[in-house]
């Protein structure tokens, strides 16, 4: 006489694709996660946001807001973890590892002086982030890093006695600190 059991463990997983939207201090984004692998996720997001480490190239600008583009593959590294504590990991609630990479392309600045001509840049920046899910469709999550950015400067002439003397543009590479706080909805 023999008996079975059958146990079906529930294993914890980033989620398949879902959509989103946030905001926070430094702007407004629109976002899609789809799972690459078991912990693996890849955000993209389009939005509009302020660059708080602009530089000399925008001095004495002030507040400006900008397009982005975003593309962060992430890696949620704990997520059986919180399954086995009983947290939620929905919407991919957890902690995460992540490499952002964000453009700003040179469509438009909002709030930018007329006599200042727009850039585009690319940053990749090592984050470490968490993020949570507040019942069915809210959340929040907050990040921090620290990478590499360049700027890309439009080129320009300078003029001596009405003269075109040279056309040149100047690229400029810069570290750049990351920190971000936004709260959300998930559809």
């Amino acid at each position: 006489m023999g008996f079975t059991i059958n146990i079906n463990a529930q294993i914890a997983s980033v989620e398949k694709t879902f959509f989103g939207i946030q905001t926070g201090f430094a702007g407004i984004w629109l976002n899609n996660e789809t799972k690459l692998t078991k912990n693996i996720a890849l955000r993209s997001e389009i939005g509009i946001e302020n660059d708080f480490a602009v530089g000399d190239h925008y001095s004495g600008t002030g507040f400006i807001l900008q397009p982005v583009l975003n593309v962060e593959p992430r890696f949620y590294y704990n997520l059986e973890k919180r399954n086995s504590n009983g947290k939620k990991t929905s919407k991919n609630s957890g902690n995460y590892l992540s490499i952002k990479t964000s453009y700003h392309p040179n469509w438009f600045v909002i709030n930018l002086d007329e006599n200042i001509t727009k850039i585009a840049d690319l940053s990749i920046i090592p984050t470490w982030g968490i993020k949570r899910q507040i019942g069915n469709h809210f959340n929040f999550e907050t990040g921090i890093g620290l990478g590499y950015r360049i700027v890309y400067l439009k080129p320009y002439y300078r003029t001596a006695n009405s003269q075109n003397i040279d056309n040149f543009a100047v690229n400029r590479n810069q570290y750049t600190p990351y920190i971000h706080l936004r709260i959300g909805y998930t559809f």
